[in-house]
């Protein structure tokens, strides 16, 4: 497992490797807010709004810091006042109405196993504990070298989740496997960063090392066969039928 030192390495590896337009961000839940860590400061219309919070410095929030969010309370595990209780109600009988989330829907929804008393969240890079989940704001192509990666490091692909996007760290967080979210409408309205051209991949803090030694690794080869289809494409469109180790040799300088 990697030492908080390894965090800023690793995030820069990721960054470098999928040419990331926004900081890994690492999610923590503890019971306890380490020395120096600072609480959230502000409300937030909904918890997934700390996400990208998070990419600006380190900050603790509690169940009172999701107050106006009762999805994410829900999914979170955090502990529920009245008020909320009484909006999760409404919001799911409104969602019933539109046959948005139907009855049946609500078990298939991922709750965190757990009840924290804090969520830390922080750019992976100054993580002031090992992360549980780290989010990484992603597109389509950044996610095929993500997609390939968990092939390699789970012998499975990571399913790609709906609403609410908020669902992506507890099924994170209850499998122990990376996941992607599509995000949900209230987050695309939340978060500036969540355009319609970015999804959200989330992977497990105890898997960390394992994936950026693969996406690494495969962003390297990814762009050297991008390179190798190029030249095959251009060959074939000016009339030829080049062999693969014909292609292969015109990728030499």
């Amino acid at each position: 497992m990697a030492q908080k030192s390894d965090y800023s390495q690793l995030a820069s590896v990721l960054a470098a490797s999928l040419d990331l337009s926004q900081i890994p961000v690492a999610i923590c839940f503890t019971d306890s807010v380490p020395a120096g860590v600072k609480e959230h400061a502000g409300r937030v219309p909904a918890g997934c709004r700390f996400w990208q919070d998070g990419a600006t410095g380190a900050f603790a929030t509690s169940a009172s810091d999701h107050s106006l969010c009762a999805i994410g309370v829900y999914t979170h595990n955090l502990e529920f006042s009245p008020a909320q209780q009484t909006d999760l109600m409404d919001a799911l009988k409104v969602f019933g109405e539109l046959d948005y989330v139907r009855p049946q829907d609500v078990a298939l929804i991922p709750v965190l196993q757990s009840r924290p008393g804090y969520v830390l969240y922080a750019p992976l890079a100054d993580s002031p504990l090992q992360p549980d989940v780290v989010l990484l704001f992603v597109n389509a192509n950044q996610t095929l070298i993500l997609s390939e990666a968990t092939q390699q490091v789970e012998n499975q692909n990571a399913p790609a989740m709906g609403r609410p996007a908020c669902a992506v760290v507890p099924q994170v967080m209850n499998t122990g496997r990376a996941a992607l979210s599509l995000g949900c409408c209230g987050a695309r309205a939340y978060l500036d960063v969540l355009t319609d051209d970015v999804a959200v991949f989330a992977i497990p803090g105890s898997k960390l090392e394992a994936y950026v030694s693969r996406i690494e690794a495969l962003s390297k080869a990814n762009a050297i066969l991008s390179k190798f289809h190029q030249i095959r494409r251009r060959d074939i469109a000016a009339g030829g039928a080049p062999s693969i180790k014909e292609s292969l040799a015109a990728l030499a300088p």
